[in-house]
């Protein structure tokens, strides 16, 4: 079977490596380089770097929807096309070009999380279970035919790092079983029922303003789904405070009725090198921070250079 890969960002990069091992991949497409950085710099996709070390052709058009495109099919004759996050959506004539269809390997359990930020969404709604669902490409917004799932637990340790590398390496193996069933005639594909998706709307800034008079078990599902990145983030003393790591404290009634009179986002408490802070129905334990102009750093460290204190209100922007 020979497969054209498209995908750009590191999730898709193991699916891309595993099926280099399994199957012939003849080329890959990505998107164009990007500035980055502070002298934006010109910098190529995570896969287009692991495509360049495996010695595989990389294909970069700006744009799919003019047709161009057609030649290089035309030229690299793809059996199937498998798609992981490439960020472009694909027009008729190359969905319908190769024989094996076009497979995509998304980071929901389909029809719940179509869209941009599957991972960051599940996490955020305080789902319990997330996974990985390999499809049919079809002209709507990952609305095609299922093929197979996978599935795991989310647990109170997870945030958005640990889903986003444990869902690329349970995906990496279910597109290998997906593809391997198709070739031999032995997979049913299942219609979505649309009734239940649910959209996993790109995440915005006003995603990670955090406010401190929602309940806690929500700042918590908010900060871990945007954590190592975007980050959410309050106010500390008229500068921005982004939280990398919390929990919600398992018993804080004696913590409440210690500050009878505590605003939403006052600090309640700093024992133990963690900055206790009032949500509307509990206390989040902060064990991590980026504060305005400095470097990651543990919330002991926040407190050990006099940078907070008891009393002190985290405010929403």
């Amino acid at each position: 079977m020979r497969i054209l890969f498209m995908g750009t960002p590191d999730f898709a990069v193991l699916p891309f490596l595993v099926l280099t091992e399994n199957f012939e991949v003849i080329g890959v497409v990505t998107q164009p380089d990007k500035p980055k950085g502070r002298h934006m710099t010109l910098t190529p996709s995570a896969v287009k770097m692991a495509a360049i070390e495996k010695n595989i052709p990389v294909f970069q058009p700006t744009t799919l929807k003019d047709g161009s495109f057609q030649d290089t099919l035309d030229l690299l004759k793809p059996d199937a096309i498998v798609v992981v996050a490439y960020g472009k959506i694909l027009p008729k004539y190359v969905l319908d070009y190769p024989k094996y269809g076009c497979i995509n390997l998304h980071g929901s359990l389909l029809p719940k999380y179509r869209g941009a930020a599957p991972m960051q969404r599940a996490l955020i709604e305080g789902e319990k279970e997330t996974g990985v669902t390999t499809m049919y490409m079809a002209e709507g917004l990952d609305t095609g035919d299922m093929l197979e799932v996978a599935k795991t637990d989310i647990t109170e340790e997870d945030n958005f790092e640990s889903i986003h590398d444990r869902l690329s390496e349970i995906g990496s193996s279910l597109l290998i079983s997906t593809l391997s069933k198709l070739k031999d005639g032995m997979i049913v594909p299942k219609k979505q029922d649309d009734s239940l998706a649910t959209y996993a709307a790109k995440i915005e800034n006003q995603d990670c303003r955090i406010d401190f008079s929602q309940g806690a078990y929500t700042v918590f599902n908010q900060v871990r789904g945007l954590s190592p990145f975007p980050l959410a983030y309050c106010r500390h003393n008229g500068k921005m405070l982004k939280v990398i790591d919390c929990r919600v404290l398992p018993d804080s009634d004696t913590l409440l009725k210690a500050h009878p009179n505590a605003v939403c986002g006052e600090v309640l408490s700093l024992d133990k090198g963690c900055i206790a802070v009032k949500c509307n129905d509990g206390v989040l334990s902060v064990r991590a921070v980026l504060p305005e102009g400095k470097s990651r750093m543990k919330a002991s460290d926040y407190i050990n250079g006099r940078r907070i204190q008891v009393g002190d209100v985290l405010e929403s922007f």
